[in-house]
């Protein structure tokens, strides 16, 4: 969206342009009142004579030297113009997706489960934005890259949906989801590149200690986004028995500590999803962080405008000048 405006350094000086026709009105009372430099006993001769274009003219003069007074008075004010605007998303961000699958993100205490509901609002994120790059990684005991970094969001959330627990060995390796979404942002040329890591768990597996994967994310100045998923106390957990789906309440161990830390490290923020809603409203309160920071640009120009007027003044000035001398030259 662009606008532009023309504004004055020193507005107050436009007043003397009232000036312009005070100096007509004046030059014309003069004239009437003044006193011819020869005198005719009778003009009745002149009459029916035409007016050559000289006669015709004979006011230009004066005409001009109000055009020249008033561009001066312009040019004096100093006009200016001033584009301003926002780019939207003009450098755009990639976005790294750390979702956690391992089985306890089957617990019950979000509807209808903590899986289901990571990847229905994280689908909504997705939708969201624009332009910008998102990849996904899936992590329990290791972790992998569902899809790189890409525009085709279509694509992407088929890949999302696709995503189901057990897809990899049962553990935690936060570290290890750090360091593949790292793989994915460092040769990123984007103005910011943001990880959003989803567990409901601690650090248990991998070979990557969580808190130097988050080092070497602040090194390549990717910023982490951490969100512990999990209501506070026991969550109901579906158990496959003989007798079909049996529920039990397990306890709900976030490493809130770790991921704190982690988020810190990289000028990012933690957030603690008790419910659908409250995870719903992390995913938009990031969606604004990014948006606020990095895909509006906004920007201000100035223009002097005054040099068409001065030196337009300064030419007429110079025809009034030799034309008063020359053409218009009146006689004493």
């Amino acid at each position: 969206m662009f606008n532009t405006g023309i504004t004055f350094a020193y507005p107050l000086v436009l007043w003397l342009l009232l000036l312009a026709p005070i100096f007509i009105f004046v030059y014309y009372k003069k004239m009437k009142k003044g006193e011819p430099s020869i005198v005719y006993s009778n003009v009745q001769i002149f009459n029916d004579r035409k007016r050559s274009w000289k006669e015709k003219l004979s006011d230009l003069p004066i005409y001009l030297r109000m055009l020249v007074f008033i561009a001066l008075i312009i040019a004096l004010a100093r006009p200016q113009n001033f584009s301003s605007g926002e780019n939207v998303y003009t450098e755009g961000i990639d976005v790294v997706l750390d979702l956690d699958i391992s089985g306890s993100m089957l617990a019950e205490d979000f509807r209808p489960n903590r899986m289901e509901a990571a990847k229905k609002i994280t689908q909504d994120f997705i939708s969201g934005r624009t332009s910008d790059q998102i990849g996904l990684v899936i992590f329990s005991r290791d972790a992998f890259t569902q899809c790189p970094l890409t525009i085709d969001y279509a694509v992407l959330k088929n890949l999302l949906q696709e995503v189901k627990s057990g897809m990899i060995e049962d553990g935690t390796a936060i570290g290890n989801a750090i360091a593949n979404g790292v793989n994915r942002l460092k040769d990123s040329k984007a103005k910011s590149k943001v990880m959003i890591l989803l567990t409901d768990g601690v650090n248990n597996a991998g070979e990557v200690d969580p808190l130097t994967a988050a080092d070497i994310a602040k090194n390549y100045g990717i910023r982490i986004y951490t969100i512990g998923i999990g209501t506070i106390g026991q969550a109901p957990y579906p158990f496959q028995t003989p007798f079909g789906i049996r529920y039990q309440m397990v306890p709900v161990e976030i490493d809130e500590q770790v991921l704190r830390k982690i988020a810190e490290t990289t000028d990012g923020k933690y957030f603690r999803a008790t419910g659908n809603k409250k995870l719903e409203e992390i995913y938009q309160a990031i969606d604004k962080l990014e948006k606020t920071k990095f895909e509006v640009t906004s920007y201000k120009n100035k223009k002097e405008l005054y040099f068409p007027w001065l030196w337009g003044g300064l030419f007429l000035l110079l025809v009034e000048v030799g034309l008063s001398k020359t053409f218009f030259r009146k006689l004493p």
